[in-house]
């Protein structure tokens, strides 16, 4: 097997990999890089998901990067949209001569009296093993499965006679137009589906065991569009984003302080889009208090627009069993369908599904506490990106990256050549994603844990992490360094400081 080696390894290049790659390039210019991509393509979610309607249900000022502004009108953009300014992007700054697609890295072992990482990688579509190595490896590859979306038992689904489509898998030649569709979930997936769906199809059924708390937004900004014809471009994009920044906190901190008024507030933006005398409770009033799973946003009012005009339809339900021509629900109703869609959300995947080893021992993330949400546990010269739950992803994973750039810098400047975080004995372990979502709860206890206090608890406060990524100190008595000489020390457990 060949061997190729670097100072940085980053794994994905999608909106978190571009991002880290060009953080490494202008804090860290005399690090050499590479990102190894899985895909035959750049852009990661964005590039996987093909589904109609495809959409962020965040604003592009917090989900693009801060370097480079967004300049399209629409705030809420759609999936094409999206998948161009990651593309540019990595143009415009050189980032695509970095990346290595089709290669997937399956294993990773550290040796503490080497220092470094060896990465098997299985290139191509015939999936020729390779070995890179490096000295510091960084995982940008998000916490799903990109290969399968999280189906749940239909009872009956070998019964039905039409298509039966995950949006992961979306088939390109699937034709709906004036076809009856059902679309199963109740996540921004299902959110987005139904009103693109409906614009051509015969008529679209949302149908969700519970329901979900939806929001209706303008897709554009009308601040942003007054600063930006008023303030050079560079400034009115950190001022939009700020502005959106402390909105989303503020918000965040009133649904969860005031649970009672936020419901209140978010039930009447729902009223007044419906008709009156729509079953509002039925099918808009989730059991959960806001934010306890993440809030669905609807561009423009859409998803109400199509119900208004009897396009689409929701029912609040369960499924008795799949028939022929469609659903049979518990109730007795029958729903036509000439395809189902089965927006059930994704299936997680901890630290991208790659086995790791230290010094010969493999390491279950399961095991491990994270550090300031970005390193884990006895596993040194490792960090991996892991976005907001409550927020635009962008908004941690660029913290997450001036980290890591900032903890090379140090390293380099005092001369150490690994690092890795311990926990202190008796740390009580809490979930690192703290959703009451199921495709959250179905998979949390494959992941490592976060905390009771700082640096173990991922905040999911962007003014917090900000203080803690930006200008924390590293020598806190938790991160151990070594240098090369004392590698085997490291490997004990005794480390240098």
């Amino acid at each position: 097997m060949a061997e190729q080696h670097f100072d940085v390894l980053v794994v994905g290049a999608g909106l978190s990999g571009i991002g880290a790659a060009y953080r490494l390039q202008t804090l860290c210019p005399g690090k050499r890089y590479a990102i190894l991509e899985a895909r035959r393509s750049i852009g990661g979610t964005w590039d996987l998901f093909r589904y109609p309607g495809i959409r962020s249900d965040s604003d592009m000022f917090t989900l693009g990067f801060p370097f480079r502004p967004w300049k399209e009108a629409k705030a809420i953009a759609d999936g094409p949209s999206i998948l161009q300014y990651l593309r540019d992007t990595a143009r415009e700054y050189g980032i695509d001569r970095h990346i290595r697609f089709e290669h997937r890295v399956v294993g990773a072992s550290w040796s503490s009296r080497q220092g470094r990482w060896t990465l098997e990688v299985e290139v191509g579509s015939d999936g020729q093993r390779v070995r890179y190595t490096c000295n510091f490896l960084y995982l940008c590859s998000g916490y799903y499965s990109y290969d399968s979306g999280y189906l749940p038992p239909l009872p009956g689904r070998e019964l039905f006679q039409g298509p039966v489509v995950h949006p992961q898998r979306w088939p390109e030649d699937l034709d709906y137009r004036g076809k009856r569709v059902v679309v199963i979930g109740s996540g921004a997936t299902a959110m987005t589906l139904v009103p693109a769906m409906a614009e051509t199809a015969a008529h679209v059924t949302l149908l969700q065991r519970s329901p979900t708390y939806v929001v209706a937004l303008p897709a554009r900004d009308v601040v942003a569009d007054t600063l930006r014809r008023l303030l050079p471009e560079q400034i009115a994009h950190h001022a939009v984003r700020w502005k959106n920044v402390l909105l989303g906190m503020a918000f965040f901190q009133f649904c969860r302080r005031a649970p009672a008024l936020a419901k209140r507030l978010l039930r009447s933006g729902v009223a007044k889009q419906l008709p009156e005398g729509y079953p509002i409770d039925e099918h808009f009033k989730p059991r959960y208090q806001p934010w306890d799973q993440r809030l669905c946003v609807v561009p423009e009012a859409d998803l109400f627009r199509a119900i208004r005009d009897g396009r689409a339809a929701v029912v609040t339900a369960h499924i008795d069993t799949f028939t022929a021509d469609g659903i049979r629900l518990r109730s007795g109703e029958r729903l036509a369908a000439d395809i189902v869609i089965t927006a059930t959300g994704l299936s997680l995947l901890p630290c991208g599904g790659i086995r790791l080893e230290v010094d010969g021992a493999a390491v279950d993330p399961a095991d491990t506490f994270a550090y300031r949400g970005v390193m884990l546990t006895g596993v040194p010269n490792f960090a991996l990106c892991v976005g907001y739950t409550n927020a635009s992803w962008t908004l941690r994973a660029d913290l997450s990256s001036r980290y890591l750039c900032r903890l090379l810098n140090y390293m380099d400047r005092h001369g150490y050549s690994q690092c890795r975080p311990r926990v202190p004995p008796g740390m009580r372990a809490r979930p690192l994603l703290d959703l009451t979502a199921g495709y959250i709860q179905r998979s949390a206890d494959r992941f490592p844990k976060q905390g009771e206090r700082a640096p173990w608890n991922l905040n999911q406060n962007y003014l917090l992490d900000l203080a803690s990524l930006r200008f924390s100190r590293f020598d806190d008595g938790t991160m151990q360094f070594a240098r090369r000489a004392d590698g085997a020390a490291l490997a004990a457990g005794t480390g240098a400081a």
